[in-house]
């Protein structure tokens, strides 16, 4: 499979005491549908995992990984991203979408004129934001991910519109 293939489910946050247990950080609306997705594979796609949640764990959950037995196996691992073959994932609504979909799409302002390309999906706690690169700025622009900013998502056609609000600009 490749990469288009596979979404970003959740990382490894590092072990979780002495007994082979890890600490994972899940990205999923339901923390604990990450199990349910498996096998979850490493970003490179050279390694597989069956996870078993195990308890909830400050900053995640304590999970045991196929494969992985001691501390020092998980904590070589620490920040790795584990992706889910697609197909094993729900499908979303029209107005819904998963992140990596989005990265890389060019964004256009209402006129046609491309403004940049999603860079990242970020949420600091207060939704999600498109980080978008745009060549001549210095920074990149930080586009809140609503509908009145981002009316339209086409992914058929490879592309955002967005209405950013002046301060932005």
């Amino acid at each position: 499979m490749t990469k288009e293939d596979r979404v970003c489910v959740g990382a490894i946050a590092g072990a979780f005491g002495v007994k082979g247990e890890a600490r994972l950080k899940s990205f999923c609306s339901t923390p604990e549908d990450i199990a349910t997705y498996g096998p979850l594979w490493l970003e490179d796609g050279a390694r597989s995992f069956t996870v078993t949640l195990t308890r909830p764990v400050t900053g995640g959950m304590g999970a045991r990984l196929t494969g992985l037995a001691t501390k020092e196996e998980i904590d070589a691992l620490k920040g790795a991203t584990l992706w889910a073959d697609r197909d094993r994932l729900p499908s979303l609504p029209d107005d819904e979408f998963y992140h990596t979909d989005l990265i890389g799409l060019p964004v256009f302002d209402a006129g046609g004129v491309q403004i940049g390309k999603v860079r990242a999906v970020q949420n600091f706690g207060a939704g999600d934001i498109l980080e978008i690169f745009a060549p001549g700025r210095k920074t990149t622009l930080m586009l809140p991910f609503t509908r009145a900013v981002v009316p339209t998502v086409d992914l058929k056609a490879g592309r955002i519109i967005a209405d950013p609000p002046e301060e932005l600009e």
